[in-house]
């Protein structure tokens, strides 16, 4: 196998591993926040594993596609940039030493077995520099699993085994380390917990195991709780177990020389010192009283900025700057921040008030993207409209970050452009915020949907086989017409979505640039489905809106 070819299925590997990673982080981040007790139960470690290695995974998107040592270069940069809370911290330097070590590796393996041993080093090589990263490791948490996947990675690669068989024996010790965790730590067996950042590790451990073999690791259940799990409202001063009081975070350009000094000064403010990095570039995490001092230390050893400060018995942002939000919080006022997908939507939705993200086909937008205009909004209560069924895990995750700050935060989970749109009808920020959100979200949920599109390639649908080209017909995100004419297939969808009742039929009409010799749209395709509904249903009024989307020449709505 040539170089080229070697490189770029080493990059379509580490893109799997990246998606597979993300989603099942996002399955598991309200189940690893509730195990979050430690350093402080502040419930926050799934939500800011997710929002480090979606900034990662987002970084290695933009790196050149069959360049490994570049995509994982990006991968560390891009974990170190958007790391958040002493977890993401340990995590982004876990993915930075580990990829900066299989760099230099990758571009001239030769052999399976060589493979095995340098992804064993690279493990060895993250769990070494996460723990140099903590002024003070503690066993049972995150380094813990992490040198024990290290430990198994190293014996399997020792007595012979592939690359596959490295990496699943990796993600089975980290498994078994992950349920001793509360031996190590009295915190934990008191919640009667396994450690959150531990329990994150092993998802992205299985996640890569999956995209090596193909196989999905079975687990054991692990415990939720055995016993109430302190929490703000229930602990009051002591939710930071007599600890100190605020949480801060910034960014640190400076020269590698004066990270030791920077370390001997932060260390006697507080605890939970974490500082990763290198080449200049540095993120700084501790946990103090004093925040001035925290943040003078740093100005001290170079220049500090996207400083966060969040206080650690009610999450609420002391001091933002990079974000500009106020430090005395949020504005009074109401926002809805929607995700758009083409330039007329984002005209609609932002003609309607709503603070827009884009989103377009292939690049959907992330929970930081999201988390950045609830706060450009600079309204105290926000909803959120992600307008795509993949969307809204990044939408949670955002949201969550955001009531970290005090921003209270709703998320309708519209699985579709035209819900979106609905939602945004009934929107009404003279009501109660709840009471918004319940109108919005009844009116989205009853929204019916469909679009008609064009197949990209041959496959097997629920209305049967197509070919590329076909043109398909979705209701409620299945596909269940295949034809050949635009116009055919977007009556036969109105009429499905039709079938359950509606008073409006909403047409939303897509970008028109579509491949030479595809069926024609435009203003013929909607000419004739506005036609056939006042043959059929002249009760139904129709409403027609330029939305601009790709690839969907047309998005229905009946409501």
């Amino acid at each position: 196998m040539g170089q080229s070819t070697t490189a770029t299925a080493d990059v379509t590997l580490l893109d799997r591993w990246l998606q597979l990673g993300l989603q099942a982080l996002g399955a598991a981040r309200e189940e690893i926040d509730a195990l979050n007790v430690y350093p402080v139960p502040d419930r926050d470690t799934g939500t800011n594993l997710y929002l480090t290695f979606e900034a990662a995974t987002a970084a290695v998107g933009d790196a050149p596609h069959a360049d490994v040592a570049a995509a994982l270069r990006a991968l560390s940069r891009g974990a170190l940039l958007g790391a958040q809370g002493s977890s993401g911290v340990i995590l982004a330097q876990l993915l930075r030493a580990g990829g900066e070590q299989l760099a230099g590796y990758l571009p001239g393996r030769s052999s399976p077995e060589q493979t095995a041993e340098q992804l064993a080093q690279a493990l060895q090589c993250a769990a070494d520099a996460a723990y140099e990263a903590v002024a003070e490791p503690v066993e049972g948490t995150i380094l813990t699993v992490a040198r024990a996947a290290a430990d198994a990675a190293v014996q399997a690669a020792g007595a012979g085994a592939e690359p596959a068989g490295t990496v699943a024996a990796a993600a089975r010790a980290a498994r078994t380390a992950l349920e001793r965790t509360p031996q190590q730590l009295e915190i934990l067996a008191r919640a009667g917990v396994v450690d959150a950042g531990g329990r994150g590790l092993c998802v992205l451990l299985d996640a890569a195991e999956t995209a090596v073999t193909g196989r999905r690791p079975v687990s054991q259940p692990l415990p939720l709780g055995t016993h109430a799990i302190p929490t703000p409202a229930a602990s009051g001063s002591s939710v930071h177990l007599g600890g100190p009081s605020h949480e801060v975070m910034y960014l640190l350009d400076a020269e590698d020389a004066a990270i030791a000094s920077l370390r001997t000064s932060l260390a006697p403010l507080g605890d939970s010192l974490v500082i990763v990095g290198g080449d200049g570039l540095w993120n700084v995490h501790v946990h103090v009283d004093d925040v001035g001092a925290a943040i003078e230390a740093g100005i001290a050893a170079g220049h500090p900025y996207r400083v966060r400060v969040v206080h650690l018995e009610n999450q609420a942002p002391q001091h933002a700057p990079a974000t500009g939000r106020r430090a005395e919080g949020p504005d009074v006022g109401r926002a809805v921040v929607a995700v758009a997908a083409g330039s007329g939507l984002e005209a609609l939705f932002v003609q309607a008030g709503a603070v827009v993200v884009g989103g377009t086909l292939g690049r959907r937008c992330s929970s930081g993207e999201l988390l950045e205009a609830i706060r450009r909004s600079g309204a105290g209560e926000v909803v959120v409209l992600p307008n795509d069924a993949d969307s809204i895990v990044a939408a949670e995750v955002a949201a969550q970050a955001a009531r970290e700050e005090s921003i209270r935060v709703a998320v309708i989970p519209t699985r579709a452009q035209v819900q979106g749109l609905a939602a945004m009808a009934v929107h009404e920020p003279a009501r109660s915020f709840d009471d918004d959100v319940v109108h919005m979200t009844a009116t989205a949920g009853h929204t019916r949907h469909g679009a008609v599109t064009l197949a990209d390639r041959d496959a097997i649908t629920m209305a049967g086989p197509c070919r590329k080209g076909d043109v398909l017909g979705v209701v409620e995100g299945d596909f269940t017409v295949v034809g050949a004419d635009l116009g055919t297939v977007g009556c036969e969808v109105v009429d499905r979505l039709l079938g359950g009742g509606g008073e409006m039929v909403t047409l939303v009409t897509g970008d028109a640039g579509w491949p030479a010799g595809g069926p024609a749209g435009g203003a013929a395709l909607v000419e004739q489905v506005v036609g056939h509904v006042r043959a059929v249903r002249p009760d139904v009024d129709t409403v027609v809106y330029d939305g601009g989307q790709q690839r969907y020449p047309l998005l229905i709505a009946v409501e």
